[in-house]
């Protein structure tokens, strides 16, 4: 299966266009019109000890890698925190203010809010302490921005909701490019079975927007 079978809204990597690269404490690459697989969590959904683990993991793996360490290299770092933080956020710790169905519904609407008018909106999973998305900005729109908006948005309705003040999201998202139609498929799975995964019993804010993905195949139940 490949592109071609599913929505024509949605493209992979392309080697032959430029990517922007940048770091913080994770590699980024971005590039216009490609699709974005994103996780982005609350500011307390992992652990200090966790953190920790996660710094002493970065600063091995740095020394047995020193500069230049390559894209490649770049490129496992950043899969193999993933990994690790993936399975953390499934624990479901902090507050999980994302269980409350008005806090999850902030956060639905903020992302269907830009579809068809900054971005293309694939599908995404509100788990308890952290989002999972699929999504292509259209061309022109930044990746950041784009992240921005809804990740301020929805921090101050969230506190406004709960009644308090302070942060709300983790600083740093992690994304990654759609390479190909296989790796699509993998995202469009892990959106859907993130819950199952997780012991969860309701899926109820699994969402796929654009309904061809349903009709190839690539949906929840697929």
């Amino acid at each position: 299966m490949s592109f071609r079978d599913g929505p024509p809204d949605f493209e992979p990597l392309d080697s032959s266009r430029p990517i922007v690269k940048y770091r913080r404490k994770l590699p980024h690459w971005t590039q216009e019109g490609a699709t974005y697989f994103i996780t982005f969590r609350l500011a307390d959904s992992l652990p200090a000890e966790k953190l920790r683990e996660l710094e002493c993991f970065r600063e091995d793996w740095l020394r047995m890698h020193p500069e230049p360490g390559g894209d490649n290299a770049w490129q496992k770092l950043h899969r193999e925190c993933m990994r690790r933080v993936d399975e953390w956020l499934d624990a479901c710790s902090g507050d999980c203010w994302l269980r409350d169905m008005a806090c999850a519904g902030i956060v639905s609407r903020a992302l269907h809010h830009f579809h068809e008018q900054r971005c293309f909106l694939s599908s995404y999973c509100i788990m308890p302490n952290h989002v999972h998305v699929l999504v292509r900005p259209f061309v022109g729109m930044d990746l950041g921005e784009l992240l921005h908006s809804w990740k301020s948005f929805t921090a101050k309705e969230i506190n406004k909701h709960l009644g308090r003040s302070g942060e709300v999201w983790e600083a740093e998202s992690y994304d990654t490019l759609v390479r190909d139609s296989e790796h699509l498929w993998k995202a469009l799975r892990y959106i859907g079975k993130n819950p199952v995964r997780a012991g969860l019993t309701e899926s109820q804010w699994v969402r796929y927007v654009h309904p061809t993905w349903e009709k190839v195949g690539w949906g929840f139940g697929a």
